[in-house]
């Protein structure tokens, strides 16, 4: 949830990054691992979930990984979410 919260706002978290626009075309995620106070290989951990869910996508550029919300997906999982939360219990 952590990683998702700074990247809903990439300028404000990572507006230090140099290598890309972290609105355009993600957060790399070196910052995203320092930025969570965590060694690399963690953060990729985490991100990878993320990814397999559906919720980030992940860019490489030159030796680099980027980071970026898909928010499309995300929106798409509130809507199931509100709807399967909405549905009687039946029994």
């Amino acid at each position: 949830m952590q990683v998702l919260r700074l990247l809903s706002e990439p300028n404000r978290h990572f507006g230090h990054q140099w290598s890309a626009d972290a609105v355009e075309f993600g957060v790399c995620m070196t910052m995203i691992a320092e930025e969570l106070g965590v060694a690399q290989p963690t953060a990729s951990k985490h991100l990878d979930i993320l990814k397999q869910a559906g919720f980030i996508t992940v860019r490489r550029h030159q030796k680099w990984s980027y980071c970026k919300r898909d928010e499309e997906a995300i929106s798409d999982y509130l809507a199931w979410l509100h709807c399967e939360l909405s549905q009687p219990i039946e029994g």
